[in-house]
This record gives structure tokens, C-alpha cells and sequence, in this order.
């Protein structure tokens, strides 16, 4: 499907067949193989109603708990257009949130979203994808971004983002680009969860002596 060729009644259509699949309004992620994943999504224009806007908001916020993770694109339930959710409330140890500079990213809606990376800092970290389930592998990526996108009353907002939740801004509106994180990682750090046991805290530079990369 050209999602690129679709008109506002038929992503409407869309979200309502999505939606109407929700049990306890989660519904299920789609995978690597699926088109949406690989289509730059659709710039959001108001082609949901109010009321569908809010519910597929509902049902991304829900599924993003669910799973669990920490973002979700609307893409990878599906749907191509360029919205996002996303909220890291998660315990860590100390010792991990301060090597990953992690700190509590409060729930946000990201509509039409886009980052530019601040200076060329950057840090390597496993990270792992809802839609690539099972694995994890290593991405350098900015340490600080400034992202810009709309809420849902159209407001144009900007804000910078620094560490783990730079992390997870680039890792949710690169999925709006058709982008998925294998693009960019190491290709030999990839990781099965069978495996992870044997990278305590995914430590990268172990795994860069076991694995080669």
C-alpha cells in the first residue's frame, strides 16, 4: 500500500479499522516487514476528527505501557502519520541512570515532530524496538537534540532533550522517517534476549570484545 496516495476519509478509515481491534484499548505492534515501517508517515493535517485524534491517542498512550516501552510512533500500530507518544517513568539503579544520563521523561504527544542534534557529542548505548521484538543492539546517537513538533491544540513547541530522553525523541521520530534503529546500530552488536544475560546491564564495551564490532 502507498500510504503516500491515501485520502483524509481513507486514514480515517484506517485508524477507525485499528482501533476497533483494541481490547482494553491495546492493540497489537506491528512488526519489521510491514510497510508502514519503511513509508516516511504522512504529515499530520487534521485528518482525524477531535474525537478520533483523542482515542488514538488513548489507544498508543496504552499499548506504549502494555508492551512495555518507554515510546510508540504511530506507525508501528499501523498507522501513517506523523504522531508519537512517549513516557520513561521506569526504576533504575543509580549507577545505571547516571552512565546512561536517564532521567524521568514525563508523558508527551509529539505531532509533526523533528530533531536537530545540539554540538557532536554523541554516546553508544544498547537500545531495543517494540516492532523488532527480541533484540537489542548498539546506536550512537546525539547526546543532546532540540525537537520541534505541535501539540494538540496546532501550538509550535520546541524543547531540548538530553541523554536517555534524547535517545528516546530520536529513536521515536526517526520511526516517522521510515527509519527503524537496525538502520543505524552496529550490525555485530545485535543481540537476541536469550543472549543478553551474558551483557550484565547490556555493558557495550564487553560486548565489543565478544562480538567484534
Amino acid at each position: 500500500m502507498d500510504y503516500q496516495q491515501l485520502t483524509a476519509e481513507q486514514i480515517a478509515a484506517l485508524v477507525e479499522n485499528v482501533l476497533d481491534q483494541a481490547v482494553d484499548d491495546v492493540v497489537p505492534i506491528v512488526q519489521l516487514g510491514h510497510p508502514a515501517l519503511r513509508q516516511r508517515a504522512l504529515t499530520y493535517t487534521g485528518q482525524l476528527s477531535p474525537e478520533l485524534l483523542d482515542r488514538l491517542f488513548t489507544v498508543m498512550r496504552a499499548t506504549m505501557y502494555a508492551a512495555p516501552g518507554v515510546g510508540l510512533a504511530a506507525v508501528q500500530i499501523g498507522i501513517p502519520l506523523a504522531l508519537a507518544v512517549l513516557e520513561d517513568q521506569y526504576e533504575l539503579t543509580e549507577e545505571a541512570a547516571t552512565v546512561r544520563e536517564r532521567e524521568p521523561l514525563e508523558y508527551v504527544e509529539f505531532i509533526n515532530p523533528r530533531y536537530t542534534a545540539q554540538g557532536s557529542a554523541q554516546a553508544a548505548f544498547y537500545e531495543g524496538c517494540l516492532s523488532f521484538a527480541g533484540f537489542q543492539g548498539v546506536v550512537s546517537r546525539a547526546v543532546t537534540v532540540k525537537a520541534a513538533y505541535q501539540n494538540r491544540e496546532g501550538e509550535k513547541i520546541q524543547r531540548d532533550f538530553r541523554g536517555w530522553q534524547a535517545r528516546i525523541v530520536q529513536h521515536e521520530i526517526d520511526h516517522l522517517a521510515g527509519c527503524v534503529y537496525i538502520d543505524k546500530a552496529e550490525t555485530r552488536s545485535l543481540i537476541s534476549q536469550q543472549e543478553a544475560e551474558r551483557y550484565p546491564g547490556f555493558d557495550v564495551e564487553q560486548a565489543r570484545t565478544l562480538l567484534g564490532f
